[in-house]
């Protein structure tokens, strides 16, 4: 990913934040020439196993993921295979009406993270539920209800088999915050007004990010 200078994180612990808080990632493989390229969308968790041995920086860092073993990206995955996994966090159009100047052009502010790592298959179906279980945790924390899976896991039991479950060792990752920084200061601040005023979602997350910028 080609990020300008401008538009790199702060600090490395945006680049977790944004992982953290929008943990539905693409996985991109290489696939051969027939077939082209692999991408899935799949739910992404730090390891709770070695989460509290991390520095801070995603390099080193261990993720866990999962999908379906008949989706054909498993069966062309093998450990010790590189895989990209893309992260895409809050992230809206902006209007040349917002800079009240001319002339203008429009843009998009984003967020994203691309990560680079090596996988490692898990066979062991012990393991795999062992990963859907913690990704329960994490998510019914984060974005659920404290739901308890106690009386599920006979059926999480039943469907293992058919989830294939990896590890994720991250030996890169690229983060892009294009926040309007590139304009002037009172440009920029009229447009975290604007987007931090607006009905939309994203464009209020988008603003509490530019207000965090230096």
């Amino acid at each position: 990913m080609f990020v300008p200078s401008f538009y790199r994180e702060p600090d490395n612990s945006w680049m977790v934040d944004l992982i953290r808080s929008n943990p539905l990632a693409l996985a991109v493989a290489n696939g051969s020439a027939e077939d082209g390229p692999f991408a899935t969308h799949l739910p992404v968790i730090f390891d709770p196993a070695t989460a509290g041995e991390g520095t801070g920086e995603l390099p080193g860092t261990t993720l866990l993921g999962h999908m379906n073993r008949a989706n054909p990206h498993w069966a062309a995955l093998r450990t010790g295979s590189v895989l990209l996994l893309t992260f895409t966090g809050p992230h809206s159009y902006v209007s040349p009406t917002v800079y009240e100047k001319t002339p203008a052009a429009p843009t998009w502010n984003f967020t994203a993270v691309h990560v680079r790592g090596v996988v490692e298959k898990i066979d062991s179906m012990e393991e795999t539920l062992g990963v859907v279980q913690s990704t329960v945790r994490a998510f019914e924390g984060a974005f659920g209800n404290g739901w308890d899976m106690t009386g599920s896991l006979d059926y999480f039991r039943k469907i293992a088999p058919a989830v294939g479950a990896f590890r994720f060792q991250v030996t890169g990752a690229e983060g892009m915050f294009k926040l309007s920084q590139e304009q002037p200061g009172e440009v920029r601040e009229r447009v975290q007004e604007s987007f931090g005023q607006s009905a939309c979602t994203y464009k209020r997350e988008t603003a509490g990010l530019m207000s965090r910028l230096p």
